[in-house]
């Protein structure tokens, strides 16, 4: 029996995977791409054979580069384009969503310009749409296999976060709730800069010692931010935060985590999201993020460094330096003193 009938707008690794675990979970799927090449190529291998190689898409599974197909009388939306398309590929869609189709933006990333988050953008440019998002520790290799990964859906009402829980949850895929959808894609944004981080540090050769504590001052950072934006602490403190954060920067699959370890081997920017050859949404988000940290008045010393390596020539070695001789301070301000 078919639960319901389901567009994935964009076609790379993770909107290739949820494709396949929404289809374990007996809904209809259509597949969308801008890209005729790639159409063709899901059509016939039944496999993305660059970014998803060996998970098989099931025959039933329909690709398309028809967009109002792949839209029209659908139940909900995964829009899972690389967060810099987000706004131009919502733009496109908007005369062919319903009134009160659910889309769920499953990229992460904040809009330079504007510093708008992506559900912000969705529902600037598809103001009809119900916009959710979906986050967490998940990457698409993972999950395209089947194994056990947990992660949160954010939506404005509970009803639509509930629905989307049981459209995306089975024995392998567990699904929390939250009403914090800012909290949630800020989590999921600066995470993907500390991770830069953490991946210059390994191409520097340093260690876990230094990796842990890019974690957790990373966290500290976002967690700062997050909440002088109106975010929640526990989002910070859960799946789409630290959970997240964790995973991205220290997992073999993350893009972030590899283009950082490329530039710490002395590679430019450039040339380390040329050898990643996927979108490495850090890079985009590193700019949103110090502007926001000005603009709200926080200190985000990681992600400044992060910018001056990427954007400025720093030195990698150097602002690591940096970073170690800053002024000496407690590490949670607000604990008081017994004596």
């Amino acid at each position: 029996m078919i639960m319901a009938n389901v567009g994935i707008m964009g076609a790379g690794s993770w909107g290739t995977a949820l494709a396949v675990l929404l289809h374990k979970n007996n809904h209809q799927v259509t597949v969308w791409s801008i890209n005729e090449d790639e159409v063709q190529m899901l059509s016939e291998k039944r496999e993305h054979t660059s970014k998803l190689p060996g998970v098989k898409l099931p025959d039933d599974m329909i690709i398309t580069s028809d967009m109002e197909s792949a839209i029209h009388g659908k139940d909900f939306i995964v829009l899972a384009v690389p967060s810099p398309y987000t706004r131009s590929t919502a733009r496109n869609m908007k005369s062919y969503v319903a009134e009160g189709q659910i889309i769920v933006d499953v990229a992460k990333g904040i809009e330079e310009d504007t510093l708008m988050t992506l559900s912000q953008q969705i529902r600037e440019e598809i103001p009809q749409a119900d916009v959710a998002v979906l986050s967490g520790p998940s990457h698409a290799e993972e999950v395209g296999r089947g194994l056990p990964t947990t992660v949160c859906i954010g939506a404005r009402t509970e009803k639509t976060a509930k629905y989307l829980q049981d459209m995306f949850m089975n024995e392998v895929f567990r699904v929390y709730t939250s009403p914090d959808m800012l909290g949630m894609e800020l989590g999921g944004s600066l995470k993907n800069v500390i991770a830069l981080a953490a991946g210059i540090a390994d191409g520097l050769g340093y260690g876990d010692n230094t990796k842990a504590a890019l974690i957790t001052r990373g966290i500290a950072e976002i967690s700062r931010l997050g909440v002088k934006m109106g975010g929640a602490i526990e989002t910070f403190n859960g799946l789409a935060g630290i959970g997240d954060l964790i995973v991205t920067c220290a997992s073999v699959h993350s893009r972030n985590r590899k283009a950082g370890y490329l530039m710490g081997q002395g590679k430019s920017m450039k040339e380390a999201m040329d050898e990643v050859q996927m979108v490495v949404e850090g890079v985009y988000s590193a700019k949103a993020a110090a502007k926001l940290g000005k603009k709200y008045n926080v200190s985000l010393p990681i992600i400044d460094k992060v910018n001056e390596i990427l954007f400025e020539g720093k030195n990698p070695k150097e602002a690591v330096n940096e970073l170690m001789l800053r002024d000496s301070k407690a590490e949670h301000m607000a604990l008081p003193w017994k004596e």
